[in-house]
Parts: C-alpha cells; structure tokens; sequence
C-alpha cells in the first residue's frame, strides 16, 4: 500500500536521525532529500515539498535546540512540525446533535462512510440515523442496510423512488428523535450542473449543521479542486478521505485538501466500518513518522480492555508471563503491527517480520505458553531442547514452532529495550509538551 511506503520512508528518516553519530549539514541535507522523494513519491505537489523541504533545511541549520531537546531531537521536531503545518493545524471537533450531509463524487465511498459515521456517533453516546437519498445508485440503500443491520442503526431510504428530495423530506420525519441524522446524496461531479442544482435544493430543505465532502484519496491532487467547488456550491464545514490506507495518491489528497479552507475532519482507513477515525494532524505525522499515537491507543484500550490490561499493555518489562498477556490484549485491539504503531519508538524500531504475525500464529503461540510450567514463563533462558520437546508434544505444535515463539519473545523484548535508547520512552510526550 502506498501510504505504508511513505511511512516507512519517514520512518527510515527518523532511524537515519537516530542512529547518527553526528548531527551536521550533510545529515541535514541528506535527511531533506529523502523526505522529498518520499513525499514526492506520494503525490504532494512539487512546489509544496520544495517549499517544506527549504524550511526544514533552514530551521535544522540556524535553529538552536530548545531547552531540553538533543540535536538529534530537534531535527527530528523540526521535521514533524513542518510535516503537521503540510496537512493543516488541528481542528476541533466535538461530536453533538446535528444534521449532517454527505455529499462527493460517485465511487468516493459516501454511503460506507455514512454508516461508519453513525457508528462514530453511536459509540459516542448519540443515537444515529442515516437517510439514503442516492436515486442514482440502486443499490446503495441495501448496502447500507447490510452495514448497518448488525449495528443496530436504522437506516430510511427508498429503492424505487426517484425523487431524492422527497426521501430527505419523509427520512427527517421517520428519524423521530434520533440525534444525529446523516443524509447521504447521490455522487456528483462540479462540472454537472443539474446534479448541483439538486443538492442545493437538498441542502436548502434540510438545512444541515454539518456538510461533509466525501473524496476518495486516490484522485490526488484533484482533491483540492474538488474541494473547493463543493465549498463554493455549499459552503462545505469539513471533508472525508477515504482509501487513505491504499491509495498511491493519498499524499496528493491529504495535501491538496488541506491548502483548501476546507478542514479535513475524518479519514477512511480500511474498507470495515471500524476503519474510520478522526483526522488530526498532530497524529497522523506522528503514525508516519513511527513516533506512535498513544492517546489513539488508549482510546482504543479503554473501549476493549480494563485499565489494568491496558497498562501491562505499555510496560517495559517482557517475561513469557508478559508476551501472554500482552497477545490476549493485543487481539481484542485489532492487527499487531496497528498496535505496535501507536506505542511511540516501536514503529521504528520493530522489525517487519515481528509486527506482521498473523491472527492465527498468535492464537497457537497462546496455546504454546500455556503448555509451559510458571518457572519457564519466568525465565525463558531455561528452555533447553528437552522442555522445548516435551512443550510442543503437550500443545500439539512441532518443535520448530515453539522456538519460533521463543524467538519472537527475544526479538520483542530486544525492541522494547531498544525504542528507550535513542529517542525513547518519554521522547514524544517530551516534544509535545514543549510545542505547548
């Protein structure tokens, strides 16, 4: 996916910073090409890179260290600053009763979004109701029925009726007293003019708090044009993105929108209607830059766990004891390696092949460690070829198994030491804090 290319570029540009001996012009500089091609490998328009890449340049070079930060992290500051000012300061938003409208392109994910929207609110504590007037696509309704049916959110619409505005007017009066209503419209594009004339009469009749852009990531630096006609026709209050986990031009979009007046509120990072959150810049970077996003993990945690799961969750310390505990967290928060992301240093410092293990391998690690006696969780060193044997005969795995689940233990316990060497543990809070 190109978004992950771009990711372990950035991520690549913080290990090279890390790992210097010294801090000097030419790591500077080399530091500045890299995060060109890696941008410009991602779509961001040309003008914009040079343009970031000069400043980062420039502050690197003449900047002094603020208090409290190493050469190492003040270039490193630098460049997650300039890479947050690309995308837009941080907007606030605070979810609340409100009608809300969806409006975009055809094929730019409007009604996934609108039920991914709903769940949003719903796990918020509001309770939601999507309205389906696209008249164009006749299969949108069941769509977001067959989202929205396991869910328990209601969803109006009406397959055999053309006339969208009369779905707006009857939906409003079937939401009763839901608390968010979002109306999804059919797909348009700026240049048709009829279609645009429609949505404003829509839009005239509804009366929404909220107008969402709906734009598919992959278009690029088309986005920003896009955004600015919807903006002009409506008065658009933010934008979705969606397709940013796969797209190759989800650098363009993000870019592109983002020079627009037109903040970009949510991003669509998967086609499960989990896979849907919040778009803050701060955060973004950070992920990108392999510095993590604990407050998104937490988030995570505290809907998934109990407090003390979610804190074992972010210890240092790693007997067998520990890996088994953390792996039963773990499934209950999605992927590892999305996990391993937001704990800031480890989505530099762990190593591939160690955040892609499958769901599968980790149910049959946790059915290895739970043949192994309490001493040899303790202490994995005494895990000679006998235990290992007698291990894989009581869990029904082969011996090659078991050292591979030994093996996976020594490399995590390894990463954790080495992510509180060089920028460490306290590195990003430190950064934050003095951003403030």
């Amino acid at each position: 996916m190109a978004l992950e290319r771009l990711e372990e570029a950035l991520t690549s540009v913080i290990k090279k910073i890390t790992l210097a001996s010294l801090v000097d012009e030419k790591l500077v500089k080399e530091v500045v090409k890299d995060i060109q091609r890696a941008l410009l490998q991602a779509d961001v328009n040309v003008k914009l890179v040079m343009a970031l890449s000069k400043t980062i340049e420039e502050r690197a070079l003449k900047e002094k260290p603020k208090a409290g930060l190493s050469k190492k992290e003040h270039v490193a500051t630098i460049v997650y600053e300039e890479l947050v000012r690309l995308l837009g300061r941080k907007q606030e938003f605070v979810p609340k009763k409100s009608k809300i409208m969806l409006v975009g392109l055809q094929g730019s994910g409007k009604t996934t979004t609108a039920v991914k929207l709903a769940k949003f609110y719903m796990k918020r504590g509001l309770r939601p109701f999507v309205i389906i007037a696209d008249t164009f696509r006749p299969a949108a309704y069941e769509q977001a029925v067959q989202l929205a049916e396991p869910l328990n959110i209601k969803v109006y619409g009406e397959p055999a009726n053309k006339d969208s505005i009369a779905i707006a007017r009857k939906g409003m009066e079937e939401a009763g007293k839901s608390e968010v209503i979002i109306l999804d419209t059919a797909g348009r594009h700026k240049s048709e003019a009829e279609l645009f004339e429609e949505m404003k009469q829509i839009f005239r009749i509804y009366q929404p708090e909220e107008k969402l852009l709906v734009i598919d990531s992959s278009i690029g630096q088309q986005a920003g044009a896009q955004a600015r006609a919807f903006h002009e026709a409506i008065g658009i209050t933010g934008v979705v993105l969606t397709k940013v986990d796969g797209s190759a031009k989800g650098g363009g979009a993000l870019s592109a929108v983002a020079e627009t007046a037109s903040p970009i509120r949510f991003i669509g990072t998967g086609e499960k209607v989990d896979n849907f959150e919040l778009f803050d810049a701060e955060r973004f970077i950070s992920k990108l830059l392999g510095m993590g996003d604990l407050a998104a993990l937490l988030e995570k945690a505290n809907e998934t766990m109990d407090e003390d799961a979610a804190e074992k969750l972010l210890k240092g310390e790693f007997t067998l004891f520990d890996l088994q505990e953390q792996i039963a967290a773990i499934r209950k928060l999605g992927p590892l390696s999305s996990v391993l992301k937001m704990i800031p240093g480890l989505g530099a410092a762990m190593p591939k092949e160690t955040s892609e293990v499958t769901e599968t391998k980790l149910k049959k690690f946790l059915v290895i460690l739970d043949s192994m006696c309490k001493k040899e969780k303790s202490d994995p060193k005494i895990l000679d070829s006998s235990r290992i044997r007698r291990i894989a005969r009581g869990s029904g795995t082969a011996v090659e198994e078991v050292k591979e689940l030994i093996n996976y233990h020594a490399t995590m316990k390894k990463a954790l030491k080495g992510f509180k060497r060089g920028f460490g543990r306290g590195y990003l809070a430190k950064m934050m804090h003095l951003r403030k």
